[in-house]
């Protein structure tokens, strides 16, 4: 298709769209100035339930039985899918590759050489043994074709019928038009740029790779109904092995997921199986939807790139295997997610509960509820050949055979989506109403001050270039007063007589904060400023008691902003350029002030509004700081235990898992007894991230073993084991100056104001793990077991050749 072609083709969709009113929309300009219709509600016209319209709904039934307009899936953008045959040429394309053939071929001959010297008989001859080989090469090579074959069968998704696809639109537009019945948003000219870039990989053959942030199992359905609807071909979805469920598997495989293991690294036949499947798709044209985080975040906020998917295609682009491919970020936000109640429960240490997709949006229970809405945006897509050469030229020659240089740009590729997702993301109703309740002092909020913080929130982010979720028309109180609606069981309002007015709570604040945590990226540098600025401020005194040497402040950011970088995206630039554009920004919104000799402090019109907005920024991240203090301090029962510490043998190992658990059992009972402030700092996810950053820091040690299966065992460095003084703990050498030096950071309490008795609860408590701690996990008595059988064993061999 030529650029005019395609252009005429674009044309003939807006006249369409204009001519039709359809959602089914393009538009030639790379620009677009039809403000009336940049931001639609796609569902806003789709009946939702019968008893509400009898006549609409069965109208609507007959529609997508007779395939109508869009509902047809006949005119989408994007190469051939869902015709007879298609998933026999992908299957076929994987099994006789050249990299899927080698690997059989490999398998076989070490498998056989194998089988040989374990069956090896006295007296055979070199030629009588290399054909036994050859035998046994033969056998096994089908073997391993069968084995092949069954992989790609179970894999590979069957997009052969189109029908199919068009039954599973049908069924999820009635799922989705109930569950959020205030609509799927988008702004359409980023689908207008999309369906331009689409049309332009249609030409050369080449990929959309949807890049889309993971809140949720909806996140899958949503992108490929919006997709079905809007005429671009559906993409195949990398899913997770759970969801290969009887019955719901199948029809998820027809409309283009398939489904992989969550580990591949002992089975090279399976690893190189999928890596060929995924290329395949790339060279063929087909559009592919994988999640960079890996995983649905439990926590609100993006989490680090899990980059195997993305290797595979940058390996893939590297080694020519296509020509190019072009990357879509996609952020989904929500008003309500299905799964939060479960993630709390998940954070918090509790067993994960067994779910399906289907379960969840069939539900009879759950489709009675009104949810609120989805809103969709698109960051700018790009080539993924342009951004590899224009990285090469920054970065200057590179040698991508080697592992190290590739991982460099790896890193950066799934930073730079992240980076792009955050920037397009609307911050929902949902999420403004709880940052507000959870960065507020005291036991509630009126109604009119929740309205105002709610408009202070929005004119903040709309400041910073950041994008709220368009109400179209409607009051910040009847937002706030539907977002309470659906929230009820998060957001309370006091029943006590004779208030004056309407007065709000945080009914379960841990799981509002994953509502909170949704606005994290907009702030996490003025956040941090102001956490580390309150090491002088909690202290009290005078206005210039309370002040910093910029120079100082610097310091206590750059360990801050050390500590967190696995949990925060920062913008680029560095530490000292972030600080000094985020220090001008809090002096410019009168939150500090900075003197002409270089002294940092909070600025009077701060200090006369209470602190309001010093405050809203150190409460984001509080919680976050309090982890990584809970996850230091945890590392102190990792000492051995009284009865068997010595100078030779001061510390102990833990299992990783066991002592995961009993970390947050420290924090809770912290929390319980007044040392913590935040139940929400014991949640897993966070600690475990702490954990992986002390262990790069060079505090701990993580060794992994395989038996009796693969299991991790966590242990101090030498330098921050723990001292004991008269056979008692004591806050003393680098980990404790490391527990103190997060927690003058952490939020002040009446609770902690002593830090020798602080000191003294903690240690008193880190005893007790170090006694659990002794007592040897499952996994290590296994261990153990076999290290002593091993030792046997070789002993005797050695006593038999003596």
């Amino acid at each position: 298709m030529s650029n005019t072609k395609t252009e005429e083709k674009l044309r003939e969709l807006m006249e369409e769209y204009h001519k039709v009113g359809s959602s089914n929309l393009s538009n030639v300009p790379l620009s677009f100035d039809d403000h009336e219709h940049e931001h639609r509600n796609l569902t806003e016209k789709e009946p939702r339930r019968m008893r509400e319209d009898p006549v609409a709904f069965m109208l609507n039934i007959g529609l997508h039985y007779q395939g109508t307009g869009w509902r047809g899936y006949q005119h989408y953008i994007g190469n051939k899918i869902f015709y007879p045959g298609f998933s026999d040429k992908i299957k076929s394309l994987i099994l006789n590759s050249q990299k899927v053939e080698e690997v059989i071929t490999e398998l076989a001959d070490r498998q056989a050489k194998k089988l040989v010297a374990v069956q090896k008989k006295k007296n055979m001859s070199d030629e009588e043994r290399i054909k036994r080989i050859e035998k046994q090469r033969k056998r096994l090579q089908k073997e391993l074709e069968v084995v092949a074959k069954g992989i790609t069968d179970k894999c590979v998704s069957t997009m052969d019928d189109i029908r199919a696809v068009r039954f599973f639109a049908f069924a999820l537009n009635n799922v989705l038009v109930r569950l959020y019945h205030q609509g799927i948003h988008i702004k359409e000219s980023q689908w207008v740029e999309l369906k331009r870039v689409a049309l332009m990989a249609q030409q050369k053959k080449q990929s959309l790779i949807l890049v889309p942030s993971h809140k949720s199992h909806i996140d899958y359905l949503v992108v490929s109904y919006i997709f079905f609807r809007l005429g671009l071909q559906i993409p195949h979805i990398v899913a997770g092995e759970n969801l290969d469920l009887p019955i719901v598997g199948r029809l998820l495989k027809s409309c283009g997921a398939f489904f992989i293991k969550r580990e591949w690294g002992g089975n090279p036949l399976y690893k190189t199986i999928m890596e060929e499947y995924i290329t395949t798709l790339l060279s063929e044209g087909m559009n592919f939807e994988c999640f960079v985080e890996g995983t649905r975040s439990r926590l609100g906020k993006l989490l680090t790139p899990k980059l195997g998917i993305i290797k595979i295609i940058l390996d893939a682009i590297i080694d020519d295997r296509f020509s190019d491919c072009h990357l879509v970020p996609m952020s989904l936000g929500y008003d309500k997610i299905i799964e939060t109640s479960s993630y709390a429960n998940e954070l918090l240490g509790n067993p994960k509960e067994k779910e399906s997709l289907w379960g969840l949006v069939t539900n009879t229970r759950v489709l009675q509820l009104k949810w609120g809405r989805v809103d969709v945006r698109l960051g700018k897509p790009f080539s993924l050949r342009n951004w590899l050469e224009d990285q090469i030229k920054l970065r200057g020659p590179m040698d991508l055979t080697q592992m190290s240089q590739k991982s460099i740009l790896l890193k950066s590729l799934g930073y730079r989506v992240l980076s792009d997702i955050n920037s397009v993301a609307v911050v929902m109703p949902s999420a403004l109403l709880g940052t507000v309740l959870l960065t507020l002092r005291g036991r509630g909020v009126g109604r009119s001050e929740l309205i105002r913080r709610v408009d202070w929130l929005i004119k903040v982010i709309n400041a910073k270039g950041g994008q709220v979720a368009e109400f179209h028309g409607m009051s910040t109180g009847i937002v706030v007063d539907r977002t309470v609606q659906i929230h009820k069981d998060l957001i309370g309002e006091q029943k006590v007589k004779d208030l004056l007015e309407p007065t709000f709570y945080g009914i379960n604040p841990f799981e509002l904060s994953y509502y909170r945590n949704q606005v994290i990226h907009m702030f996490v540098e003025e956040a941090i400023v102001c956490v580390a600025l309150y090491t002088v401020v909690k202290l009290g005194g005078s206005k210039v008691d309370q002040r910093m040497r910029y120079t100082d402040l610097l310091d206590e950011i750059s360990f801050l902003s050390s500590l967190l970088k696995l949990d925060m995206i920062y913008k680029p630039g560095g530490v000292e350029n972030n600080m000094r554009r985020t220090v001008r920004w809090l002096a410019d919104n009168h939150v500090i002030e900075v003197s002409e000799d270089g002294w940092v402090g909070l600025s009077d019109a701060e200090r006369e509004c209470g602190r309001e907005n010093y405050d809203f920024l150190c409460f984001l991240i509080w919680p976050f700081v309090e982890s990584y203090w809970l996850a230091a301090v945890s590392l102190f029962s990792l000492v051995a235990c009284r009865r068997s510490y010595s100078v030779t043998n001061p510390s102990s190992s833990a299992d990783m898992k066991v002592f995961s658990n009993r970390a947050q059992a420290l924090g809770k009972t912290l929390y319980y007894q007044g040392d913590l402030s935040y139940l929400e700092a014991v949640n897993k996810e966070t600690l475990n991230t702490a954990f992986t950053r002390y262990q790069e820091q060079g505090i701990m040690l993580l060794t992994r073993h395989n038996t009796p299966k693969p299991w991790s065992e966590i242990s101090l460095t030498e330098q921050y084991v723990p001292q004991r003084e008269d056979g008692i703990l004591v806050p003393k050498g680098p980990l404790w100056e490391l527990v103190e030096h997060i927690g003058r950071f952490r939020m002040e309490g009446k609770n902690r104001r002593d830090s020798a008795t602080v000191s003294t609860r903690v240690l008193r408590l880190a005893e007790i793990l170090a006694e659990e701690n002794a007592v040897p996990s499952a996994n290590q008595k296994t261990f153990l077991k076999k290290l002593s059988q091993d030792s046997k064993q070789t002993s005797s061999s050695t006593a038999a050749k003596l």
